[in-house]
């Protein structure tokens, strides 16, 4: 398994985090009390049910294994482990960060997932 998790963010938001050096999450973050990752074969599946038809998003790709114990794999949806961050994410454990389009078919087009 991949120790390579992604996170689905509005690119203001994330220029916020970079400026600010740290990322505290998005409202459902904050809300929630973690900052919500997906893995490679979850992204997509997410990006469907909580960012259709949003324009100018970013993924972020992160290393999983530098995150330590503040990472924590929980079943969310349909019994899939997701992972969930419990303490802000340093800019330092952020591998890349790339567009997220939307394509014709109004469906998001994720760019290779390797690091």
């Amino acid at each position: 398994m991949s120790n390579i998790i992604y996170k689905i963010c509005p690119r203001p938001l994330w220029d916020e985090a970079e400026k600010a050096g740290r990322f505290d999450g998005a409202s459902i973050d904050l809300t929630d009390g973690f900052i919500h990752f997906s893995t490679a074969g979850q992204a997509a599946e997410t990006a469907a049910k909580h960012f259709a038809g949003q324009r100018d998003l970013v993924l972020i790709a992160v290393d999983g294994a530098r995150l330590g114990d503040a990472l924590k794999y929980e079943v969310s949806r349909g019994g899939a482990l997701f992972p969930h961050l419990y303490a802000p994410l340093s800019m330092p454990d952020v591998l890349w960060v790339k567009p997220l389009p939307l394509g014709p078919d109004g469906a998001h087009q994720f760019p290779p997932f390797e690091a």
